[in-house]
């Protein structure tokens, strides 16, 4: 009788146990165990992080972070650490979280434009994907790559067409280069590529031309007219002579890309450099900035007329006057020149 008592407390005491442990492991599996404001946040796992570096990224964000420890190390996933950037909850359980930490890679929206030269791109990238600037620079230089991508690094800023895309955070530089190249085959397509022969220019020809055309006006509407101006003067076998050309000339010569220079002087029109069309016909050997998608169809859809000169409008400023004679164009400049030194602009 005595020993049958005690079977009964120690099972009893065994069920009590059990009872408790399964409360614990049901708590730390399935109970919320956030501790953040916000509806969701993000988490950001390097390449080749281990464990101890996700529970630190996560420790701000959990109200116990043993007992993470703990269901991750049961299901494995200590062991598997996956790289990327993945989005917790507010009120997720440790196996909520485990299960998003392990195949929840979220991609990220990668924007880009208006970059001047492939140092500038790769900072701009190196602040939204895990790459970092040098890694990046140094995949849109590969001198391999280019030859094979038929890119020069003259002309490789080409390659990158402004836009929006989505990539994984964890995207290395060689797989962004390699992302861009494909969507830049994609841009194109066989219809713009018709485009650019039937008015006899390369795509890398065009792109630089976009170039110039988007230095010259901010105006979507007037790029067509302005790409106009730049076409009959190639079509004539007259050289672009375009003052942004002379501007980028000038910082590649004193390797300074962060002067403002605000007005072309007489003598630098004599710069001697492959980029400078007042000197040098033809398009120059790559772009002098990362023209929009709007610059570039506005080259392959030029407006068609008979413009050969433009000056900027002092009248209406931001846009141009036009003009088909020399003579006009000379009268439409002098406006402009007496307007730029009674603001006193000397450069």
């Amino acid at each position: 009788m005595y020993i049958k008592k005690i079977l009964f407390v120690v099972s009893i005491l065994i069920a009590i146990g059990l009872a408790i442990f399964s409360y614990y492991i049901y708590n730390s599996i399935f109970s919320a165990n956030t501790d953040f404001k916000e509806s969701t946040h993000a988490v950001y796992i390097p390449t080749g992080a281990g464990f101890s570096t996700v529970s630190d990224s996560l420790k701000p964000y959990l109200k116990d972070l043993e007992s993470f420890q703990i269901v991750a190390q049961k299901k494995g996933y200590a062991t598997n650490v996956r790289p990327g950037r993945y989005i917790i909850r507010k009120g997720m359980n440790n196996n909520e979280l485990v299960n998003a930490l392990r195949s929840g890679n979220q991609p990220v929206s990668v924007v880009f434009n208006n970059q001047e030269r492939l140092e500038n791109l790769a900072g701009r990238i190196a602040g939204q994907i895990e790459a970092d600037s040098l890694s990046l620079l140094k995949a849109f230089q590969d001198e391999e790559f280019l030859k094979k991508a038929s890119f020069d690094r003259e002309s490789a800023l080409g390659m990158y067409v402004p836009n929006k895309y989505e990539l994984y955070w964890n995207t290395s530089a060689e797989e962004f280069r390699d992302r861009m190249q494909k969507e830049y085959n994609r841009f194109w397509n066989q219809e713009r590529l018709q485009k650019a022969e039937k008015i006899g220019l390369k795509p890398s020809e065009v792109i630089t031309l976009a170039s110039i055309v988007q230095k010259e006006t901010a105006k979507v509407e007037e790029r067509p007219r302005v790409a106009g101006v730049y076409m009959n003067r190639i079509n004539r076998g007259m050289k672009l002579d375009a003052d942004p050309t002379v501007i980028y000339s000038i910082k590649r010569q004193q390797q300074d890309f962060d002067t403002v220079i605000k007005r072309v002087l007489y003598k630098d029109l004599e710069i001697d450099s492959p980029y400078n069309t007042y000197k040098y016909a033809g398009v120059p050997p790559g772009p002098i900035f990362m023209p929009d998608i709007s610059s570039i169809d506005a080259v392959l859809n030029y407006e068609k007329h008979d413009f050969i000169y433009f000056v900027a409008d002092v009248e209406n400023f931001g846009y141009h006057k036009f003009a088909k004679t020399h003579a006009q164009h000379i009268r439409n400049k002098q406006q402009y020149v007496n307007w730029v030194n009674k603001n006193g602009i000397r450069r």
